[in-house]
Order: C-alpha cells, then sequence, then structure tokens
C-alpha cells in the first residue's frame, strides 16, 4: 500500500544530485534522513507513484512524472503530474476508479467498502483512508459539496467498443446471459430523452445487456402500465436517469424499489436526487464537460456490472428493512 504522495526523495535528488541517477543510499543522505526500514517504504511508495524508477537493481532515478510535478513548464502540469500519479498507485487507484463521479459513502460505510469490495485489511483501513483522502486532495480529485466527499472524473472516456481496464475488472464474476434486459427509467421529452441513443444504449450494450425504455420498446396495445411493470419485472437492472425530476421516472423507480431491483442512478445534479435515494450510489454528470458523454458511457456500464455484482449497493434499503 502506498503511503501518501510524496516528492521528498525525487526533489532531494533533483537538489543535490542534480536529478542523476543514484543508489537508494545516496538518495537518503541527499534527503537527510538514515537508510532504514521506513525510508525503503518512501522509495517504494514513490517507484508505485511514478515519481521514482529502477533503471538497475540498487539504483533509482527521478521519472519525467516527478519532473513534470517539480519543474513544471506550464500552468497545470503539477496537478496533471500528482493525477497520473494517482490513477498510477495501487488500490488507490481501484477505489478511486469506482467512485469517480460519484459521492464517497460516509464514514463507517466507506470503510465497510475498503474492507469487502477492496480487500484493505481491517488493521489497516484507517491509514489507507488518510492516504485516500490525501493523495486526491493533493491530486485535487475530490471536492466537497456540502457534507458529502465527490471525487471527480478526470478520465476522458471512450467510445472503443473494447472493454476498458476498469471495466474488465467489475465485469469479473459477473453472470450475464443472454436476453438479459436492462430497463431505462428516463423522460422522454429532450434533451433528457435524447440520451438513450446516445448514452444509455450504448452503455448497457457494453455491459453485455439488451436496453429496454417502455416508449421505445414495449409500447403497443393494452395498459401502459402492466407493460411497464412487466419490462421492471423481467429486467436484471435498471437505470434510472433521475434529472428534472420527472414524476413518471419516479414512480418507476418506485415500483423497481419494491420489486427489490438494482438500480442505477444517475444524475446532472445532486438537486434531483431526494435525500432517501443519497445513500444508494448515484452517478453525477456534468453536460459541460466536453468529454462528459464517454465518460457516462463508461461509468454507467460499470455500475450496472457492479449492481448485479454487488446488489446491495443499488437496491434501497429502508424499503426492504420494513419489508
Amino acid at each position: 500500500m502506498p503511503n501518501v504522495l510524496t516528492t521528498d526523495i525525487p526533489r532531494a535528488i533533483i537538489d543535490q544530485n542534480a536529478g542523476k541517477e543514484c543508489t537508494d543510499g545516496e538518495s537518503a543522505k541527499f534527503v537527510g534522513v538514515g537508510f532504514n526500514g521506513p525510508y525503503r517504504v518512501e522509495i517504494s511508495s514513490a517507484i508505485k507513484y511514478g515519481f521514482l524508477e529502477r533503471p538497475h537493481a540498487g539504483s533509482i532515478a527521478v521519472t519525467e512524472r516527478a519532473r513534470q510535478a517539480l519543474r513544471p513548464q506550464k500552468p497545470g502540469d503539477e496537478i496533471e503530474a500528482f493525477r497520473q500519479a494517482v490513477l498510477a498507485a495501487p488500490d488507490i487507484s481501484d477505489v478511486y476508479t469506482h467512485y469517480r463521479g460519484e459521492n464517497l459513502p460516509d464514514g463507517k460505510f466507506f470503510e465497510n467498502a475498503l474492507v469487502d469490495k477492496f480487500k484493505i485489511p481491517n488493521e489497516k483501513v484507517k491509514e489507507f483512508s488518510d492516504i485516500f483522502f490525501t493523495s486526491l486532495q493533493s491530486a485535487k480529485l475530490i471536492e466537497k459539496k456540502d457534507d458529502k466527499f465527490r471525487v471527480l472524473d478526470i478520465t476522458s472516456g471512450s467510445r472503443d467498443t473494447s472493454d476498458s481496464e476498469s471495466l474488465k475488472k467489475v465485469s469479473q464474476g459477473v453472470k450475464i446471459v443472454s436476453g438479459d434486459s436492462c430497463f431505462v427509467v428516463m423522460p422522454f421529452a429532450p434533451p433528457v430523452g435524447t440520451y438513450y441513443q446516445a448514452i444509455y444504449e450504448p452503455a448497457i450494450q457494453k455491459a453485455g445487456l439488451r436496453p429496454v425504455r417502455a416508449d421505445a420498446d414495449i409500447f403497443g396495445t393494452g395498459k401502459i402500465m402492466d407493460q411497464i411493470w412487466s419490462g421492471i419485472n423481467n429486467a436484471k437492472v435498471l437505470v434510472a436517469e433521475l434529472t428534472k425530476r420527472n414524476p413518471n421516472v419516479f414512480y418507476e423507480l418506485g415500483l423497481a424499489h419494491a420489486l427489490k431491483k438494482p438500480v442505477v442512478l444517475v444524475s446532472s445534479n445532486e438537486e434531483d436526487v431526494p435525500f432517501d435515494l443519497q445513500h444508494i450510489r448515484v452517478i453525477y454528470y456534468d453536460v459541460n464537460d466536453p468529454f462528459w458523454g464517454p465518460k457516462l458511457i463508461e461509468k454507467v456500464a460499470e455500475n450496472i456490472l457492479s449492481a448485479i455484482k454487488n446488489p446491495d449497493e443499488a437496491i434501497f434499503q429502508r424499503a426492504l428493512e420494513t419489508v
């Protein structure tokens, strides 16, 4: 597990050794500390973050990423280097990728997720949580909104049909068979209504399921609500677009929760997410972000698979507790 994001060692090598390759022991002298166990851990952490590399056994060298962070040539270089360091760090990168574009669970719920989902040892949870927050704050990848911490999504997204590494990871252990559907609950009117073909269809297909939306797929003869009920009931998972607080959306979402169906919640803003739903994972997107579409496709696909794999994070627990 890497320590708190730090550039102390590469900084000392640049300042004291003109940035030249050196031995581990020599680097400790440049920093002005003893060459002991804790220092070796710091070297290991700097390597994991991509600030140091090993050109030869027993020697270390400053990377271009570290130089970008310590000797920025243009505005934004430093933050970009820290962000790439976070994305390179084991465990920290996994947790960041999982929650990007979402609010972090509160306190104990986040700690439980670290143990259950990310296999952080119980005795290391507090340390890891501190490192995670400090690293993301250094990289400006987290912001506080009211009493919630929102993890910022700085990925560029991809419309490539091949699976990303994060999608491959979350898909492990998820069982999907031919014909499994994902029912989309959303407004029909533009602009939000146009997201079905542009965003949700490709995201659901990327996750390996068949997309279904009432107006496009199951409306016909017979009672409309009977067909909506059937579509929701037959779905393996649902996606609900909460933007604009459409009453039909919340009615259908209530049906899904009554049927104990996992639902991936999506909204362009927190104000459209009712308080009672904020303990469930919600994907937030910003249409002012030039990459918002590709990012949302990727994120929705991941959360669909995650909801199937871990339905407890996508089901309305309070409703279940009263059953």
